[in-house]
């Protein structure tokens, strides 16, 4: 159950904190005529940036070109937590960070593993997200929609917050 009052609280720590806990999430450029697409993350929470190994070959890749801005979102692994994120992201060489996050989930995806000269890294730089927490209570829901129902209130869901990053592009 996702904690609405870190929400309100510590929001930066709680959305990594749930970060952690998921497998992807799906990335994007606005404006590219692409779908968002599933992408493992890798973050430093400390620098505000989430990495992605894809392929140098993807849509995605050429459709960032130079930098773009781009959104990333994702749902808790509760369905009690909802993030998008949004930054500017580009295209990096980076050995050491490869070498870094590189994992078995990675290297299914390439044919000559790490060594493949396929392999490239995304950097996605934080700018800002918006996130919502919910108690996720059967019995909260219902007791919120009744109430609802009975009054002219909206039901009381959870939180919402809206992050910013100071260091990003």
């Amino acid at each position: 159950m996702a904690d609405v009052d870190r929400t309100t609280e510590d929001a930066k720590a709680q959305m990594f904190d749930q970060l952690s806990e998921v497998k992807a999430g799906m990335l994007g450029v606005p404006g590219s005529g692409q779908h968002m697409q599933p992408m493992t993350p890798y973050f430093d929470r400390d620098e505000g940036v989430i990495w992605f190994i894809t392929s140098r070959d993807t849509d995605l890749v050429q459709a960032v070109g130079l930098g773009a801005t781009a959104h990333f979102t994702f749902i808790g692994k509760n369905d009690d937590y909802y993030a998008c994120m949004r930054g500017q992201m580009e295209q990096v060489e980076d050995d050491a960070k490869i070498d870094e996050i590189w994992n078995a989930v990675a290297a299914a995806w390439f044919e000559e593993g790490r060594e493949d000269h396929e392999v490239t890294l995304l950097k996605f730089a934080l700018r800002d997200a918006s996130v919502w927490s919910t108690p996720r209570n059967p019995i909260t829901f219902g007791f919120e929609i009744a109430r609802a129902n009975m009054t002219e209130d909206t039901p009381h869901m959870g939180a919402h917050r809206v992050l910013e990053w100071r260091n990003a592009a």
